[in-house]
């Protein structure tokens, strides 16, 4: 599935449009958490926990965004993690932070701009079940290929579980709550 993808001739329906609306509705709990706070508070860690919320969703985007890449582009769109190096691990973690400089505004607008490109992706996809070998990496069984349809299920679950995190935060923070 290397390269361009064909454009589909017909709206997004079926497995596609249930896909994307399932996606959706995990990006929805997660933005819903950063709703009416300041940057300093969507910086607060506010659990034993290296999370905050606008760490939470700079580092969701940026799982999307590779994932989305690899659908396409197969591992060579994903970083050679069995060559990572701690300062490599010590960029990573900074996903997790709101840096100085950054704000939640900024990253709801990336994260939004995330979302827009895969969901044009998923709706052009001419084959849930085209594969890729996944990148070599101790957490992946090696020799082994995802289809774009498990990369998918994969970013749902992913932020599903980081929304689930996030409304832990926010309750914590101020005891607002995304459900309930």
């Amino acid at each position: 599935m290397t390269g361009t993808t064909t454009p589909r001739t017909t709206p997004v329906s079926g497995e596609h449009a249930d896909l994307l609306a399932a996606l959706e509705k995990q990006r929805h709990f997660l933005r819903f958490t950063t709703r009416d706070l300041t940057d300093e508070q969507a910086a607060l860690r506010t659990s034993a926990s290296e999370l905050c919320l606008g760490g939470l969703v700079k580092h969701v985007s940026s799982v999307e965004r590779l994932w989305a890449a690899f659908i396409v582009e197969g591992p060579s769109a994903m970083p050679d993690f069995s060559a990572m190096t701690e300062a490599d691990f010590a960029r990573r973690a900074d996903e997790f932070r709101l840096l100085p400089g950054e704000t939640l505004a900024g990253v709801l607008a990336e994260y939004a701009d995330v979302a827009r490109r895969t969901d044009e992706l998923v709706a052009t996809l001419p084959d849930l079940d085209a594969a890729q070998p996944l990148p070599k990496a101790p957490w992946f069984e090696p020799d082994v290929k995802w289809s774009a349809r498990r990369v998918l299920l994969h970013v749902i679950a992913e932020t599903a579980q980081h929304a689930g995190h996030a409304d832990i935060i926010r309750e914590s923070l101020d005891g607002a709550k995304s459900m309930g």
